[in-house]
């Protein structure tokens, strides 16, 4: 089993920035990819960033609502990554969950989420 444990995220107003991180234990080396998804009500739960792992490429994907504004980074030997949240806006506030899998696209092991909230 994966656990991931979270920490980051908070209140801040509209064009500041915030930092979440996520370290993945317990079966970590099994899995080969990370990232984040963010979920507000009444919404689908959507893709902000991800990430492989263990490998020397580190292919990176955005969702395109966060392209030029986040960047996802990652500590291979921890399994830990990393969004850099630049530039928010209102609509970035949402419940953000880190995610992990291994097979690439296939997010089998979730965080407990972390409430990010954007004023204006």
């Amino acid at each position: 089993q994966v656990q991931l444990a979270e920490s980051g995220g908070g209140l801040v107003q509209a064009g500041g920035s915030l930092r979440l991180s996520c370290e993945a234990t317990g079966r970590a080396p099994s899995i080969n990819h990370m990232g984040y998804h963010r979920q507000v009500p009444g919404k689908q739960r959507e893709l902000v960033a991800a990430i492989t792992t263990g490998d020397i490429s580190g292919y990176i994907d955005y969702g395109d609502s966060v392209k030029g504004r986040f960047t996802i980074s990652r500590d291979n030997g921890a399994k830990t990554v990393y969004l850099q949240m630049n530039s928010l806006i209102p609509e970035d506030t949402a419940v953000y969950y880190c995610a992990a899998g291994r097979s690439y696209g296939r997010w089998e092991y979730w965080g407990q989420g972390t409430q990010v909230t954007v004023s204006s």
